[in-house]
């Protein structure tokens, strides 16, 4: 056997998981620590790639606990950055039987799915044992 003679590219996977109690309080835990862990990548608070990661997964874990929620149950928060220009994004809660629809705002909300929209490159369901909510966001180092 001969050794392949082209360089082998090095690709930078990184993920980042955690589960969080379906209340408010851990839907502003969620927030934080994405921005946190994106600043850890490189992908500094103040940088677009930070603020609208960081809206998504706000969004996301909000209606998680409002919509999703099923008492003693948490939802789950995934990153996946493959060291490419987007980072997905998925939310999952238990209550699979509610998916999001993208609605005209009123009084009572609807603008979340809309910031989702609007700052993603794409965003979707998958109904599985439970629900995962996710979105692709664009990001670009800093510097």
């Amino acid at each position: 056997m001969h050794a392949d003679p082209r360089p082998q590219e090095l690709v930078t996977v990184r993920t980042f998981t955690q589960l969080f109690s379906s209340t408010p309080r851990g839907a502003r835990l969620a927030r934080r620590l994405v921005a946190h862990r994106l600043d850890a990548w490189g992908f500094p608070y103040d940088s677009d790639a930070g603020r609208n990661v960081a809206l998504v997964v706000a969004e996301l874990a909000a209606n998680a606990v409002r919509h999703g929620r099923v008492p003693g149950r948490d939802f789950r928060v995934r990153l996946l950055w493959q060291g490419t220009g987007v980072v997905r994004v998925e939310v999952a809660d238990a209550r699979s039987e509610r998916l999001p629809v993208l609605r005209e705002p009123d009084a009572e909300g609807g603008y979340g799915l809309r910031l989702v929209a609007a700052v993603s490159e794409r965003w979707g369901t998958e109904p599985r044992p439970y629900k995962v909510v996710w979105a692709e966001v664009s990001v670009r180092r800093s510097g």
